[in-house]
C-alpha cells in the first residue's frame, strides 16, 4: 500500500522519471513503472552488481504519459539478454528516453 501511494505521488512530478519497480525484492518478475514528457522511444538497461549489463529492454517509441500500473510498465521477466535466469542479488537499472538518462535505481532479485 505504501509502495502504491509513492507511485501516485511520484506521478504528478513534471518530466520524465523511473520509479521504484515492484514487487521488490522479487521473483522472477517485475515491473518498472516510468514517466515521459514528450513522445519518445524509451529503452531500459539491467545492470549487475558488478556493473555489466545483463539485458537491454526495447520498449519502442511510447508517448508522453505515465506508465505505472501493472498493465502498461515495463517488465521484466527476471532473465538476462543471454536466456539465463538472473541469480538472486542486487541489480541496477537506469531508462532512457530521447534525451533523458534516469537516475540508477536499485532493485533485488531473492530466490
Amino acid at each position: 500500500k505504501r509502495l502504491l501511494q509513492s507511485l501516485i505521488a511520484n506521478a504528478g512530478t513534471p518530466g520524465t522519471a523511473a520509479f521504484q519497480n515492484y514487487p521488490n525484492p522479487f521473483n522472477p518478475e517485475t515491473w518498472i513503472p516510468y514517466k515521459l514528457a514528450e513522445d519518445s522511444r524509451v529503452v531500459i538497461r539491467i545492470y549487475s552488481a558488478t556493473g555489466q549489463m545483463i539485458r537491454k529492454l526495447e520498449l519502442g517509441h511510447k508517448k508522453a504519459g505515465s506508465y505505472m500500473a501493472k498493465g502498461v510498465a515495463a517488465y521484466w521477466d527476471g532473465m538476462t539478454d543471454t536466456g539465463e535466469s538472473a541469480s538472486s542479488g542486487i541489480y541496477f537499472y537506469n531508462i532512457q528516453a530521447g534525451n533523458y538518462s534516469g537516475a540508477i535505481r536499485k532493485m533485488t532479485v531473492s530466490q
